[in-house]
Order: C-alpha cells, then structure tokens, then sequence
C-alpha cells in the first residue's frame, strides 16, 4: 500500500483529495495535512464580507466530511520536505508541526510515495507597510473570519453615511505585484450594490486602485471578448462597469504604506501620490507558505525545489529570457517536479514559468504589474489532472498521464452585484485559454469564440446556484462527482 500525502485542503488540495479518494481509496493511503480545520469556498466570502452571508454558509469542518471517506485529515502546518529521507531512511518525508487545539507546537514526521503541495499562498500583508486587517489599516475578504471582521467595518460606514455624513471606500490591490484583482473587483460592486441597498450611495465616494495597467488586465494580459456579436476589450467592458457606477479608478499603482485614513501610493510615471480613505478593502501579495527542502545529508536545497518567491518549481520552463520570447509550450502540463518525479504542486502553490502581463517598472525600479492568477477552475483542474496520474503510476504508469496546462484550459469568472434571487447583476467573463497562446490564435491570444462577457441577472443566478452547488460537491454528497470541477 503506497501513501500519498496532500499539503492543503483548499480548492486544489480538496479537489485532489476527493478524486484521489474515489479512484484509490481504501487500496492505497490518502493523508491531507492543512493547519485549517474548516474548508472555505473562497469565492463567496465576498458575499460574507457585505453581510449577504454568514461564515457557515461558506464553510465546513473538514474532519467531518472525511471521517465519512477512505481520507486522513491532520491539522498541521508543513514545516519541511525531505524528499530523499535522512540519515536514518531512505523514505522521504514531509515534517510538520499541529495546529490542533491542545496539542500546537507538537512535531511529527510523516512519510509519502507521494506528495502533492497545494498549500497556496501565505498572505504577505507584511510587504506593505500598514496593510491588512490584524496589523494595518485595511480589511481583507481572503479568509472568511477577514470577511467577517469587512462587513462589520462596512455596516458601521454604512450607517455613518445614514447619519449624513460622507464616506471615501477604497477597494483594490496593496501592493505592485498583487494578483487576485478578480476578488477586489467582485467586492467593490457589491460593496457599491450594498450602498444602493441601504439608500446612501450617493453620499459615498468610491476608489477602485490596481497595479493593472488599465482597467480589465486582471493578471492575464488584458483580453478580448466576444460581447453581443462584436468584439470589444477586457479595458471597455470594465470601464464601462465602473463608470455605470459613478466609481473613480487608479491604475499603474503600486501602495507602497498604508496609515489610519491615508493609502500611499506610486505610479508607473514614477510620482508619489496619497489617497485619503474611510474604508478601505485592499488584497495582498501572495508569497509560497515559507516550506523548505533538505536532502539526505540534511544541506538545504530549498532553491532547488522552489522558486525565489516560495512557489514550487514543476514541469515549466523557466529559463530566463526576455518577456516577449515566451510562449504558451512554457507553462507546464503535469506538475510534476524536475528533481523528484513523485512530488508535484497545484494551485497557487507552483511557480509560474513568467508573468502572462507584461512586467513593468516605475521610473524609480518598483515593479507594478499584475501576477499570474491560478485560482478556481484552473486549481481544480491541475489537482484532477495530478489525482488522476497518480492513480495511474500507482498502477504501473513511468510518468504523468493526465496534463492541465493553462496554455490549453478555459476559465469563467461570475462576478457578482449582491447575492438576493431577484436583485442584483453579475459580469459573466469565459477565457480560453487562460494564458494566451499567439502562435495558435494570432489576433487576439485566445479563441474569441470562447472568450466572452456578458451583464445581466441571468449570470447572477449562475454564481448563486454554482455557490450551493460547490460546496454540496465539496461536501462530497450523494453524486458529487457528477458536477463538473
């Protein structure tokens, strides 16, 4: 009986495990270790931080659902990787340390045939002076108790603004290598539908502030989309949004710190500026979780299996060379480590070979342009793909059967405005592929046929009912696999 063992329970690791638990469960040992005891659908934790839902519509006791399954759960912290073992085996092996009331702090080493790292990020807060919700000045809706903690400060500018008093809310990206603009651009326009709500949006004035070039890049370049038989793009159907809105927008934007009330920023032309704020949602950089390597001497190969940033380096090419000479054949298919072909990493947690936009300077050095984004569909993906070559290698395969590249998969993003049936709107984006490919599609990157964007209640209803739908499908009822990831 081999062991696999999964760092993580978010949507990739999850998504691994329960595929894993359907095609090898009970003939081989499936172990997830994640210092969270609950899963989170991420994604609707924009609908907690605007008081539309409560912590426990968007998560789960993880224990709970895989008591019920072939899957070990351990609420633990990965510490290190020993891929080669020690002095004392040659079995490799991960260390941890638990999370787990009452017994925190306490170290173990676990062994594994195999390994996948879907830790995701750390939320490096910490790279902005000021930023985030438990040392600086500004909320977050990255986890659900951040959410929480958001909508209670946005009810209490709510209920200023009722008074008759005036109210500044800025929303975006807190530094210049942010990526996640998908999940500030989702917030402002609920945060904007929650003001109509109440009756006070025209007291408020609203922000939206991003390291993207212009308005629609979010990370993947910018886009063309197909919208209502013409092709227009990703810049005009977003500025059209904001500006439907009445909502104010800085772009080219790097915050560099963050005071009570005070956002400093600079700008791609090299100026300093400040923005004054009330309320103020900014998401933050994203960095690996800080895990480290070391071979059967015990030397530290970290930067052997991870890159600078702290990702996972897998089956990319990241020789480097300048951005216009990469292509799409450079993302990686399998996921799979160069160094160790039973270690592979998903999600958040493998390094991207480069940026899909393109990277800029300021006029002083400071990078600001948006990272590549690798959440939601494109992590459940890689984690099927690299669930289902495991279960073929357990059965004889030499390597990865099964590739996910995002060169080769689409992505949608329901944006929603507000999370009533019968109120509200939502932006509905498809891409395909996520990372263009010029070679294969020469106008635009992508299959214009395929990329699209409409606005409209309809596509409202399609965030709600896929809501229900993935956290029934993450709760691994009666026929969840029937829903596609």
């Amino acid at each position: 009986m081999a062991r696999i063992v999964i760092l993580g329970a978010g949507i990739a690791g999850h998504t691994a495990a329960r595929h894993l638990n359907k095609l090898v469960g009970g003939k081989h040992e499936i172990i997830v270790v994640s210092p969270n005891a609950k899963w989170n659908w991420i994604p609707s934790n924009i609908w907690v931080g605007v008081g539309q839902m409560k912590e426990e519509e968007v998560t789960f006791d993880l224990a709970e659902v895989y008591k019920k399954t072939h899957v070990k759960f351990r609420q633990a912290k990965a510490i290190s990787i020993n891929p080669e073992g020690d002095a004392n085996s040659t079995a490799p092996f991960i260390s941890v340390e638990s999370t787990l009331p009452g017994k925190v702090g306490i170290q173990e080493n676990i062994t594994y045939d195999y390994l996948i790292n879907a830790t995701g990020p750390k939320l490096n807060f910490g790279a902005t002076e000021g930023l985030g919700p438990d040392h600086g000045h500004t909320v977050s809706v990255c986890t659900a108790s951040h959410a929480i903690e958001a909508n209670t400060k946005l009810q209490a500018t709510i209920e200023a603004l009722r008074r008759g008093e005036s109210r500044t809310i800025v929303i975006g990206t807190g530094h210049g290598m942010c990526t996640c603009q998908g999940a500030a651009f989702e917030y402002i326009y609920n945060v904007d539908h929650a003001l109509r709500e109440a009756g006070v949006r025209d007291k408020a004035r609203m922000v939206w502030i991003s390291n993207e070039y212009e308005l629609g890049d979010f990370g993947m370049g910018g886009v063309h989309i197909k919208r209502g038989g013409y092709v227009t793009n990703g810049k005009t159907f977003a500025e059209s949004l904001m500006v439907e809105r009445g909502i104010e927008w800085i772009t080219r934007a790097h915050v560099k710190k963050v005071e009570a009330g005070k956002i400093h920023y600079e700008m791609l032309d090299g100026t300093f500026h400040e923005q004054e704020f009330d309320f103020s949602m900014l998401i933050p950089p994203f960095a690996g979780v800080g895990l480290k390597a070391f071979d059967k001497a015990g030397e530290d190969i970290t930067a052997k299996v991870f890159a600078p940033n702290g990702f996972m380096k897998v089956d990319a090419d990241y020789t480097a060379r300048p951005y216009a000479e990469w292509a799409a054949k450079d993302w990686p298919k399998t996921y799979q480590t160069p160094a160790y072909s039973n270690i592979f990493a998903v999600g958040i947690a493998f390094a991207p070979p480069h940026m899909i936009s393109k990277p800029m300077q300021s006029t002083n050095g400071t990078p600001i342009n948006p990272t590549a984004p690798r959440t939601g569909m494109p992590s459940a993906a890689m984690a099927m793909a690299v669930a289902m070559s495991i279960s073929d290698m357990l059965n004889g395969a030499k390597q990865p059967t099964h590739t996910a590249s995002m060169a080769e998969m689409g992505a949608a993003c329901v944006a929603s405005t507000g999370a009533g049936f019968f109120k509200g709107t939502a932006a509905t984006m498809t891409v395909f592929p996520v990372v263009p490919d010029f070679e294969k599609y020469p106008d635009y990157g992508r299959d214009i046929d395929l990329t699209f964007g409409e606005i409209g209640l309809a596509g409202h209803w399609m965030k709600y009912l896929l809501h229900h739908a993935f956290i029934y499908q993450a709760k691994m009822k009666p026929g969840w696999s029937l829903i596609p990831d």
